[in-house]
């Protein structure tokens, strides 16, 4: 049984399910979305902001900070906490996409991957154990451990050879994480694309080595819908049930409803605060583009049932103009609002699992979202 994860409540009708992971800087009621914070800061909002909109924890990149401002400066501030004053808890994924996607010319190796900063094209080795390392000195509460994943669509040999790598890589993270004495959790990732059998024995082998809990990665990037549906049934019915789930970079509403109904526990994504800073904004009947010229005189709020700062204050015709102007202020009124859709979105979630009614909720929030679409 798992010390740091406990199952308050589950679902009548889907195998959603409610829990607390416990962390040493607080608990994270599950389902939780977690606001990306990738330089150790939510974009356009002060941290006041994002715990004020009742964020649990934070999700920061160890391959960001690790660039800049460094581990040094990290280290004089006391840690990652202290440097960015985040008392809540912080999950910190490892950067390897970040390494694959602004680096094209990375080298994965079985010892590790070869790649140059993107910052000044200084080239660097980083190994599964230097990712353990960088995380346990900046501190993080959750850790992702170094995974290789290959883009949709894939070949099979390659999807194979990411998987290879992958289970490698875990295996030498866990043992460097049990030579260590630390608070910090360590969490393995699963790829293996949609082909089940290879996902299924990249699952297999990384439940073998008994991580804190379990990310299902490489989905979201291109495949169909009933495919990643069909990867994420089948994934909980041999991932513990009583570890946590991540499905990582997993944004948009209906599908993280989908992942939710399937047994998921966490989400990130930039989604709500990338799209605020774009002028578009998440409401209850989908998508609204505050730019367009008819909401020049819209004296409505975003979302009349959202009760965000945003949407008690200001018209539509007032965030078009602040927005249209460039003004700062516009990047922080959609953030707070967008994220405000989303954490309140999870704490709906929460209650309807703990109510037994959380297909209602799924069917009310995607109704709503049709019947708003044109």
């Amino acid at each position: 049984m798992s010390r740091t994860f406990s199952l308050t409540a589950g679902d009548s009708g889907s195998a959603a399910r409610a829990g607390v992971i416990t962390t040493a800087h607080g608990p994270i009621e599950t389902p939780a979305f977690a606001p990306v914070a990738s330089q150790g800061s939510v974009k356009a909002l002060t941290h006041r902001d994002v715990a004020d909109l009742g964020a649990q924890l934070i999700l920061s990149n160890a391959y960001h900070l690790f660039l800049r401002p460094g581990l040094e400066v990290i280290r004089a501030m006391g840690g990652l906490h202290a440097f960015i004053s985040w008392p809540k808890p912080i999950l910190t994924d490892s950067g390897g996409f970040q390494i694959y996607s602004m680096s094209p010319l990375a080298k994965v190796r079985p010892e590790g991957v070869a790649f140059a900063s993107h910052l000044d094209g200084t080239k660097l080795f980083l190994t599964p154990e230097d990712m353990v390392d960088i995380q346990l000195e900046l501190g993080s509460d959750i850790c992702m451990v170094l995974d290789y994943f290959v883009p949709y669509p894939s070949s099979s040999e390659k999807i194979r050879e990411s998987v290879e790598i992958t289970t490698l890589w875990a295996r030498r993270a866990r043992e460097r994480v049990r030579a260590t004495e630390t608070t910090s959790l360590f969490w393995g990732i699963t790829q293996g694309g949609v082909e089940w059998d290879v996902r299924r024995r990249s699952t297999e082998e990384l439940v073998a080595l008994d991580f804190d809990g379990y990310a299902v990665g490489g989905l979201g990037i291109g495949e169909a819908k009933s495919q990643l549906h069909e990867v994420l049934d089948r994934s909980a019915e041999i991932l513990p049930r009583d570890k946590p789930r991540y499905l990582m970079g997993m944004g948009y509403v209906q599908d993280i409803l989908e992942a939710v109904e399937r047994g998921v526990d966490l989400f990130d994504c930039v989604l709500p605060t990338r799209n605020a800073r774009n002028g578009t904004l998440f409401t209850s009947r989908g998508p609204l583009v505050i730019k367009n010229a008819k909401y020049a005189r819209d004296e409505r709020p975003i979302d009349e049932e959202c009760g965000c700062y945003a949407c008690r204050n200001f018209s539509r015709a007032y965030l078009r103009h602040l927005y249209e102007r460039e003004e700062i202020s516009s990047a922080v009124l959609n953030t707070i609002h967008n994220l405000h859709f989303y954490l309140d979105i999870f704490h709906k979630i929460r209650q309807s699992i703990h109510l037994k009614s959380f297909n209602s909720l799924k069917s009310t929030i995607l109704n709503k979202i049709k019947d708003g679409l044109p």
